[in-house]
């Protein structure tokens, strides 16, 4: 490309280069000729006032000889008898049609050119001054006003071969890092990125690469979170099915553990076929995670069934608990697969971290603009709050991933996930699901009546 570019540059200014050269050149020429023929003309016209006063032929040479060109030889004066003063250098044919036409001419002669210019004398035929002006006093100064001009026109090529390259270099430059970057990424490094240069148009393509690069490192992370998320919803039917299982080791013959066992098979199944119809649904074009329809459930519901449920586990680890505010409907805007896996992860973080025979409480409770859901246990709390909510951090050997769903959970709706210590003694969980669009601040309410007033 640099070479394409210089190319052009030298070929452009070349071009523009030698439409003023040529012209200047010429005109210089033109110049230099009508000069040495306009002194040629002025020294004849000094001899015309001699001519007027005497004919003597020795005044009128010594007239010839103090001209500059009569000195140099190259001045001639052809009196009317005939007697020739000076050096003569116009052919007789020139001479005597200057005579019978009477009026100032030039014509050519070997090696210049000749001046002739008659004078009328009271005789009858006129005298002619004759000033030979040598072909070098036609074209001085010619030849370096020509190699002024080249090198002027040299100069403009290198300049602008100079400029182009340097143009060049900084579009090529850009050029071969952004596909240094391209390179690196396609080879799987998403942390290669480009500083934005040269011109608009590559400056634009590197934003956008910039762009491109960090939405594909998000997509990647957020499949991986996805990845996880959708795993650790089947640590809550195998849990399950362990549980029931030790309890079938125990009593083989006892038809209620068959039957419980066979239902957490299903539930098992049933988690399955969701990871898989979740993990093969395309992902939306916010880059992130997989396109979902706008759904809502009923939260009061979904803690009731799924509360139903952990029940049997908690009689077989002798544990109390308590629902409240699950006797009225709780509409929120999520889907209820989603808001049962976050009601299963803390559910199961209660009786992963807390040892058996402690109690626990679930609330339910309906605000305004938001719905609550309380998780609250008689277990030994939290001891470090922001580690637990921290993604991938436990301190009890598990995956760390309970909390973060829940999370997660909350702030797709607009609300959040709070920890602390609950009623009972122990740590409690609080997940906002926001029900309502947040109320505009005073500040921009009053910024919209203004709007409205002018209006």
């Amino acid at each position: 490309m640099r070479t394409a570019l210089a190319r052009i540059a030298t070929a452009v200014t070349a071009m523009v280069a030698l439409s003023f050269v040529v012209p200047l050149g010429l005109l210089n020429g033109q110049m230099a000729h009508d000069r040495a023929l306009n002194a040629a003309e002025r020294q004849a016209a000094s001899l015309v006032p001699v001519l007027s006063v005497t004919a003597d032929p020795a005044a009128l040479n010594d007239a010839v000889g103090s001209v500059p060109a009569g000195t140099a030889g190259r001045l001639a004066l052809h009196l009317p008898t005939g007697e020739v003063l000076g050096s003569p250098h116009a052919p007789p044919g020139d001479l005597d049609a200057a005579r019978r036409l009477r009026r100032t001419s030039t014509v050519g002669a070997p090696g210049g050119k000749v001046l002739l210019r008659p004078v009328l004398l009271e005789a009858a035929e006129p005298a002619v001054i004759e000033v030979f002006v040598p072909q070098g006093e036609l074209s001085r100064g010619v030849a370096r006003s020509w190699a002024i001009l080249a090198l002027v026109a040299l100069a403009l090529v290198l300049v602008s071969v100079a400029m182009a390259d340097r143009l060049a270099k900084r579009m090529v430059g850009a050029t071969d890092r952004l596909v240094r970057a391209v390179t690196h990424v396609a080879k799987g490094d998403l942390a290669a990125r480009v500083d934005p240069q040269g011109p608009a148009e590559l400056r634009a393509a590197g934003e956008a690469f910039n762009d491109m690069a960090d939405r594909l490192a998000r997509l990647l992370a957020a499949e991986r979170e996805a990845g996880a998320d959708l795993s650790h919803r089947l640590r809550t039917p195998l849990t399950a099915l362990r549980v029931d299982l030790d309890g079938l080791a125990a009593n083989p013959g006892d038809p209620a553990r068959l039957a419980q066992s066979r239902s957490a098979l299903e539930r098992l199944e049933t988690a399955v076929d969701d990871i898989i119809a979740t993990a093969r649904r395309p992902a939306g074009p916010s880059g992130g995670k997989a396109t979902r329809p706008a759904a809502g459930c009923d939260a009061a519901e979904v803690t009731r069934r799924r509360l139903e449920f952990w029940s049997a586990l908690a009689e077989d680890q002798d544990r109390g608990w308590d629902l409240v505010g699950a006797g009225e409907p709780a509409p929120v805007p999520v889907a209820e697969a989603d808001l049962a896996a976050a009601l299963d992860a803390l559910m199961g973080n209660i009786f992963r971290h807390t040892p058996h025979g402690t109690a626990f409480r679930l609330t339910v409770h309906r605000g305004r603009n938001s719905t609550g859901l309380l998780f609250g246990d008689a277990g030994p709390g939290i001891a470090d709050v922001e580690a637990a909510l921290r993604r991938g951090a436990s301190g009890a050997g598990s995956t760390g991933l309970g909390l973060d769903i829940a999370r997660r959970l909350a702030e797709s709706t607009g609300g959040s996930l709070r920890a602390g210590d609950s009623p009972l003694g122990g740590a409690q969980i609080e997940m906002w699901l926001r029900t309502a669009p947040k109320p505009a601040s005073r500040r921009t309410a009053r910024r919209g009546g203004r709007r409205a007033g002018r209006r």
